[in-house]
């Protein structure tokens, strides 16, 4: 599947695109999207000389698309699972794609071969899965409600190492030699997965409600330096694992509207990406808005129109030049605002909108 010719790749993506109550942001939206509401997507790695798009969904399916660089998505292909797909991740070398359902299982689909087989099993639901890319290991690292984290060398049906955590697995990040994990109940664990991942640090959120998001961060150097938490209270968190500075760690809100008499209408952060290049971070919510900060300068550099769904999730691509956000219902408002509404995928280029504020 990974035959097509190669790009005319310039520095710039899309051109214009249509605007309607489904795409007030006139972004581009990619073709045959899923048919329930997107709970993962990740793009390619740098490794890929083209840009594939892969999202998971509640259908139980997952489905890969080619983006050109004129805002074009080309369909190539869809697996389906057991059960609702909850994450996916890329290996490194961009060959292959893992998918944690929750059917109980990651499977790995092969893109050259289009085959899928299963890698690792948990005893609930797979809420996470990362590739693990250290200088001298490589494996898969799977977070579950079954309140453990393991990590396997897919070659083999057994994991490398299992790790007993107080509480379900909620959210999860890797970027090496760092992971993350959020767990039911507020809790955050620190790994440091330089030789063999190990414990490196346990704290609480210092958010107050629960959290559903969080996103590694670096450092002007490219070391990854601490991580972005996002909570269902329309609030995220800026965490250095070991700030110089106690000022250095702080909380925002987002993702709130003023409601009726006064009070505030507060959402749920649903996602949050760091742009690759700038370090700027995107984060998306349930009140169907997406916003582009700068942490270091603590300002937001914009704040989308808003959609008529909730926006679920949201990623950038290897080099930056893309965000991509999901729009579908999250049940954040019962059973009664499920209106069946379709799910959609939209694409918007980015990189100038991402770029840090020059400081005066």
């Amino acid at each position: 599947m990974f035959t097509a010719s190669s790009l005319n790749v310039t520095n710039s993506f899309g051109g214009g695109a249509q605007t309607t109550n489904t795409n007030p942001m006139k972004d581009f939206e990619v073709t045959s999207p899923p048919e329930d509401t997107v709970s993962c997507m990740e793009f390619s790695p740098a490794s890929v000389a083209q840009n594939f798009l892969i999202a998971g969904s509640w259908d139980s399916c997952v489905r890969c698309w080619e983006v050109e660089m004129t805002g074009k998505t080309v369909p190539k292909q869809m697996k389906t699972m057991g059960g609702p797909v909850l994450d996916v991740c890329w290996s490194d070398d961009g060959g292959k794609v893992f998918i944690a359902s929750c059917d109980k299982q990651v499977k790995c689909w092969d893109l050259a071969s289009d085959q899928v087989v299963q890698v690792a099993a948990h005893d609930a639901p797979v809420k996470t899965c990362h590739w693990v890319k250290g200088s001298n290991y490589t494996c898969l690292m799977t977070g579950s409600w079954d309140k453990t984290l393991k990590f396997w060398d897919t070659r083999s049906p057994s994991p490398m190492m299992a790790i007993n955590i107080p509480e379900r697995c909620y959210c999860a990040d890797v970027d090496y030699p760092m992971a993350v994990v959020g767990t039911a109940g507020r809790g955050l664990i620190i790994y440091s997965l330089e030789n063999k991942p190990t414990e490196y640090k346990r704290l609480d959120s210092p958010l107050k409600y629960q959290h559903r998001a969080v996103s590694i961060f670096r450092d002007k150097k490219k070391t990854p330096v601490g991580y972005a938490l996002g909570s269902i209270e329309g609030r995220v968190a800026i965490q250095y694992v070991n700030p110089t500075n106690s000022k250095d760690n702080f909380t925002f809100k987002c993702h709130r509207s003023n409601g009726n008499s006064g009070y505030q209408d507060i959402y749920a952060v649903n996602d949050i990406a760091f742009h690759p290049v700038h370090g700027t971070l995107a984060t998306v919510g349930s009140d169907g808005t997406f916003s582009f900060w700068d942490k270091d300068a603590r300002t937001k550099l914009k704040s989308s129109e808003t959609m008529e769904q909730s926006i679920t999730k949201c990623c950038f691509n290897s080099n930056g030049q893309i965000f991509a956000y999901a729009i579908g219902y999250d049940w954040s408002k019962g059973h009664e605002h499920n209106l069946n509404h379709k799910t959609y995928i939209f694409l918007r280029p980015c990189y100038d909108e991402l770029k840090p504020r020059a400081s005066s």
